[in-house]
């Protein structure tokens, strides 16, 4: 099982990501914050974060920074609607494993989740 945890201070979209991550076969809400500090203590605990960029009082950049700096064993999902080269770029120097527009690539997040969770339940079984 993938155990997923959701950073998205939007209710409206956080409710459409959790709908999203709960329909998947094979994975699991592990969490949900707002907050950077709450979702480095709720990251812990999980496989994946899917992280908005904007959040209330800071910023998802915060969070990736986090779970680098803390040396987190999790694949870190952007997901977020600032999506130029400019964002993209910061992203992944600070240590993102995948960016997505969430009005553009949401369906192609969605699958970066299946697969995700269809690698751990291979790796599972092969132990």
């Amino acid at each position: 099982m993938l155990k997923v945890f959701l950073v998205e201070d939007s209710s409206p979209l956080r409710q459409r990501i959790i709908a999203m991550v709960e329909s998947i076969e094979g994975v699991e809400l592990g969490g949900v914050t707002e907050e950077s500090q709450a979702a480095l203590d709720g990251i812990k605990a999980t496989h994946a974060v899917i992280v908005d960029l904007r959040l209330t009082g800071d910023s998802g950049l915060e969070v990736i920074a986090g779970i680098q700096r803390e040396r987190l064993p999790v694949v870190t999902i952007v997901l977020t609607n600032y999506s130029d080269a400019a964002f993209r770029n910061a992203c992944r120097s600070a240590g993102a494993d995948f960016f997505f527009d969430k009005t553009t690539e949401y369906e192609l997040a969605r699958a970066t989740i299946e697969r995700l969770a269809r690698a751990r339940l291979t790796n599972a079984n092969a132990i």
